[in-house]
């Protein structure tokens, strides 16, 4: 074969070549951040719960670097409900089948508002919660809105991504915090909603992914490096 007919084989191969190892390569970065994610997770839910920030500080703020911070504080319920549909969370083990998230809009002391994710209810019925109270949770931040599933039925007055900002627009909750608090304590009697302790409980392949790449770019190094001995091997020969 002549070299301008290895041409167009040679530039596909070393294409798909530089494809398999950029995705290996990611994959490889992609652990490095899930490790650190991990072990800023369990720092953070192993320690001691805070008072919550003060709102001249909210401007600052970060998921990267707040998120999951343990705080206390006193709110005073009252503002209204959401309920977000949820058919499991890899971060709490107590939510065994489908049902919803209990968000609660409340005030903080100085007249702020914020919101509160009560806890976990099988169905729509649930004990209103009213008054102050001092509650222990997990600063959250929204989760982005899901690609092919719509964010809010209003027909049936659901939502179907932990948004409290998007509840705040569709309740009329005005002004809040841009982040929510995950309750964790206390739990209301007769347990519902219900709170819970947020565990660490994230996959971690993404080194079994870089192997399955970088072997798939391996293969193929193997494989054009096969075709071109057999195109270059004399005619006749076995």
């Amino acid at each position: 074969m002549t070299r301008r007919g290895l041409l167009l084989p040679s530039a596909f191969v070393l294409g798909a070549l530089a494809v398999l190892l950029a995705l290996g390569t990611w994959q490889i970065e992609r652990k490095t951040w899930k490790e650190a994610l991990i072990a800023a997770m369990d720092q953070r839910l192993a320690a001691e719960p805070a008072d919550l920030p003060a709102p001249q500080a909210w401007p600052s703020l970060t998921q990267d670097g707040a998120e999951f911070r343990r705080v206390r504080v006193r709110v005073d319920f009252g503002g209204g409900d959401a309920l977000v549909y949820t058919s499991g969370s890899p971060l709490r083990d107590d939510v065994k089948a489908p049902g919803y998230f209990v968000f609660s809009a409340g005030r903080l002391p100085g007249g702020e508002r914020i919101v509160v994710n009560r806890g976990y209810v099988r169905d729509k019925t649930y004990p209103v919660q009213s008054g102050v109270q001092e509650i222990v949770g997990y600063l959250r931040w929204p989760e982005a809105s899901p690609l092919f599933v719509t964010d809010y039925d209003a027909s049936a007055g659901v939502f179907y991504v932990r948004d409290h900002r998007l509840m705040a627009r569709q309740r009329g909750w005005g002004d809040v915090a841009p982040f929510y608090i995950e309750q964790e304590a206390p739990v209301p009697p007769g347990g519902v909603p219900h709170p819970a302790n947020l565990r660490v409980n994230l996959p971690n392949n993404h080194l079994q992914y870089a192997l399955t790449w970088y072997g798939l770019a391996l293969v193929l190094v193997g494989v054009f490096a096969a075709w071109l001995l057999r195109r270059r091997a004399p005619a006749g020969s076995p």
